[in-house]
């Protein structure tokens, strides 16, 4: 793409969305299922993804989410999502999502904090490049600090698993062929 620029700062792409809970979404327990927070925020992250990235962008990965407090029915949920770091094609999108509780009034409460991955692609579905985020706070700086660290652990998990179905397959091949039948 010849129009997208070679770097673009991290406030240009935020996004904040908020939702009303509604019955609908909950679990026997009354409390929002979590796939449907996980939607909510794969959907935030996607449009900061495309925004940044300047076109369409897939999520290739979500790291683990862990859910600090209950979404009950008609809190209202918020979530803000940013470009944390950039790749040749990827990047990493966090998104926090918080709470106000609808049955009083107080601070927000901190439901979770998610970290995706996306992978800007054109229209043959190819990865294609992403302007490099520019990080223009400490707490932006502090963010890419830790998407750097999220990246070099994903990277050496992959590494790992595929080392580990390598010597799996290697030891199949190697292996002596198994007694079929008795009395041969």
């Amino acid at each position: 793409m010849s129009g997208t620029p070679s770097s673009r700062p991290t406030s240009a792409t935020r996004l904040s969305l908020s939702h009303i809970t509604a019955q609908n979404e909950t679990n026997l327990l009354g409390t929002v299922h979590g796939g449907v927070i996980m939607t909510l925020v794969d959907s935030v992250a996607g449009v900061v993804a495309a925004r940044h990235s300047g076109g369409p962008a897939v999520t290739a990965s979500m790291d683990e989410m862990t859910f600090l407090v209950p979404v009950r029915v008609g809190d209202v949920v918020h979530f803000s999502g940013q470009v944390n770091w950039t790749g040749r094609s990827s990047m990493e999108v966090g998104v926090r999502i918080t709470a106000d509780r609808w049955d009083s009034v107080g601070p927000q409460v901190h439901v979770a904090s998610a970290y995706l991955v996306f992978v800007a692609v054109d229209a043959e579905g190819k990865p294609r490049e992403v302007p490099q985020v520019v990080p223009e706070t400490h707490e932006e700086r502090r963010r890419l600090r830790e998407a750097e660290i999220r990246r070099s652990h994903r990277l050496a998990k992959r590494a790992a698993i595929i080392a580990s179905r390598n010597e799996a397959a290697a030891e199949v091949n190697t292996a002596p062929a198994a007694y079929e039948g008795a009395g041969d």
